[in-house]
């Protein structure tokens, strides 16, 4: 029967998403529903935060509010699911569970790695950190996430000079 098995989205309270995912986990185990539903999960990314100089790696649900569910869809799935608490519904016209293609499986399964975020932009005044120019002010001219590194106008005896920095050598300057 796992042969009809088919994703799902339930859309849950924000927040919730977890507690939703163990909860059917429980009732599964308990209600010995394993050939009908086979698999929770609730979509998240590892992310890489530069704040102040600092690097920090978190994770991140990639969609709030969300939960995917693997399952064979019967009446008895339905009311199961339908009744954990903090489930609000299944994602479909008119709440009636809509099984995800292969493609939108593909799209929302697949874990793209780390993603990193900094807390600054280009335009942005900053501050040098750990380098030779350490305390030197200057404009963030570009970003490059895929290098890891940061191109910064620094002004030094009166002259521009570009420098390709860390992401995590540069600290945003507070307005």
């Amino acid at each position: 029967m796992s042969e009809a098995a088919k994703w799902y989205i339930i859309h849950t309270y924000s927040g919730y998403e977890n507690k939703v995912a163990k909860d059917i986990e429980k009732v599964v185990e308990n209600r010995k529903l394993h050939d009908l539903i086979l698999e929770v999960r609730v979509p998240t990314e590892k992310v890489t935060e530069i704040k102040d100089g600092k690097t920090k790696t978190v994770e991140r649900k990639t969609f709030p509010g969300y939960v995917l569910l693997k399952m064979v869809y019967t009446d008895d799935t339905w009311h199961v699911v339908k009744n954990i608490r903090g489930v609000t519904g299944f994602v479909g016209p008119g709440s009636e569970p809509t099984p995800l293609s292969e493609q939108e499986v593909a799209a929302l399964g697949v874990d793209t790695g780390e993603n990193i975020q900094v807390n600054y932009k280009v335009g942005d005044a900053v501050t040098i950190s750990g380098t030779a120019m350490d305390g030197f002010s200057g404009v963030v001219q570009a970003i490059h996430l895929e290098e890891g590194t940061v191109d910064v106008a620094v002004s030094m005896l009166g002259r521009t000079t570009s420098a390709t920095l860390q992401l995590n050598q540069v600290i945003r300057q507070e307005d």
